[in-house]
């Protein structure tokens, strides 16, 4: 797929991405929003996520996210990244009633039936990874390159996962030969906390389960802990990746208690179990070792239904 020839004779388009957007959603979204604002000024372009993190203060024009709620602009085209319509959350109406609906993902849950053009790769590493392939080399700039390579490296776990081909390396290799910081931003946009979001971690791994003979750990963050913290769901990025860290372990669920007795639910797992399967399950979906779901119930109804799904890969 080439953006430019699907964009072509377009005159406004909207952007979006999934719900509580990661360094993927946000990278791939803002590479797109600053391509098209760089070579084709005459679109009226447009990108609606929730707000990301601070840590994402380092791509160029971030403060031009907008909220999707009460939009009822009608766009020749919407671009959704990393994601289903189904997780736009607020911007579903905005996907609806585009003219022209593009789709560009990896996940291995999207079946590639909601777009007019869809570019579905469940092997990549990332959106961000796809949507580079998508645009004209001579058209990146600096600040493009940094905003894709962002979403690559917190899609990869900086290179660390199985989802890195060779492909996504050269890919890397050709973004940093465009001059940022590259050191830099892994360090502030990946590894460094906050003072907060350190106690907050010690505070869960601390208080951890190691539930099925120690094959699966298991962290929360219920509503009383949140508030005590005055946390945000930012604040436990890494957290998941910190349990599936402790020797012995296939699985590793985070949890984070949402208002009306729900659980946001993020999996991590080895090659013995396929995640994507377990959310599946529950309305869910993701990668086969990255995964997430909104599940009801208190916390061990949660953590029984979860692991009842997880014992039957190891039967």
């Amino acid at each position: 797929m080439n953006l430019n020839s699907e964009l072509k004779n377009v005159k406004s388009v909207a952007i979006t991405g999934h719900i509580r957007p990661d360094g993927d959603c946000v990278g791939s979204t803002m590479a797109a929003y600053l391509y098209i604002t760089k070579n084709m000024p005459d679109i009226d372009v447009h990108i609606y996520l929730e707000k990301p993190s601070s840590v994402f203060g380092c791509i160029k024009d971030i403060e031009k996210i907008e909220n999707p709620k009460g939009v009822d602009k009608v766009f020749d085209a919407v671009i959704c990244l990393d994601t289903v319509k189904s997780r736009t959350g607020d911007a579903e109406h905005i996907f609806d009633k585009a003219s022209k609906k593009i789709c560009i993902d990896h996940h291995i849950t999207n079946d590639g039936s909601e777009g007019d053009v869809n570019y579905i790769r469940p092997e990549a590493s990332s959106a961000s990874e796809m949507l580079y392939e998508c645009l004209d080399k001579d058209g990146i700039d600096l600040e493009i390159a940094k905003a894709l390579y962002i979403g690559i490296i917190h899609d990869t776990g900086v290179f660390q996962y199985s989802n890195v081909s060779p492909l996504t390396l050269n890919i890397a290799a050709d973004l940093i030969g465009y001059g940022f910081d590259f050191p830099t931003i892994i360090m502030e946009t990946f590894y460094e906390k906050t003072y907060l979001q350190s106690q907050i971690m010690g505070r869960v791994l601390s208080e951890s389960l190691m539930v099925m003979d120690g094959r699966v750990s298991v962290g929360h963050v219920d509503q009383k802990m949140a508030k005590f913290y005055n946390s945000f769901p930012y604040d436990y990025d890494g957290i998941v990746n910190a349990l599936k860290q402790i020797k012995g372990v296939d699985v590793a669920i985070f949890m984070h208690e949402l208002p009306d007795h729900k659980y946001k639910v993020s999996l991590r797992s080895t090659d013995k179990i396929d995640v994507s399967k377990v959310c599946e399950y529950y309305g869910g979906g993701g990668h086969k070792k990255a995964a997430g779901v909104v599940m009801e119930g208190n916390f061990y109804d949660v953590v029984n239904n979860l692991t009842a799904q997880i014992a039957r890969q190891y039967d």
